[in-house]
């Protein structure tokens, strides 16, 4: 499976199989993203740069650094420090991705201008 940023100057392949889709609403993806940030993950021997011209990382909390093109602002990946995933943003995949969102995490972190209408699991914190 391919993605990038909406400039291009950051692209990736993931060799699946990737993890359903998460949804977070903890205040840092919120802040990091604009809205809660969906996303789906790998082992990082199956995660491969094909372009990296515009990635940058920043750590928000020193658990974790968040991945993003530089160039066009774009939110890319989430990587546990010492890990051994990493986890992409699910908008960022290229065509039908045939996956499912699972779940919502940090509902107890999510904002107030929304509510959720599906009938996935909603967790306080991590599920």
């Amino acid at each position: 499976m391919n993605g990038s940023c909406a400039c291009g100057a950051v692209t990736f392949r993931a060799e699946g199989p990737l993890r359903p889709v998460i949804a977070c609403h903890c205040e840092t993806c919120r802040k990091t993203s604009g809205h809660f940030w969906a996303a789906t993950s790998v082992p990082l021997d199956r995660f491969h740069l094909t372009r990296d011209e515009g990635l940058a990382w920043f750590s928000a909390t020193p658990i974790a650094r968040r991945g993003f093109c530089s160039r066009c602002g774009s939110s890319l990946f989430w990587q546990p420090e010492g890990g051994t995933t990493i986890s992409i943003a699910a908008g960022a995949l290229d065509g039908p991705t045939g996956l499912q969102t699972a779940c919502h995490w940090y509902m107890s972190e999510s904002g107030d201008y929304y509510q959720i209408a599906d009938d996935l699991p909603q967790f306080p914190t991590e599920g």
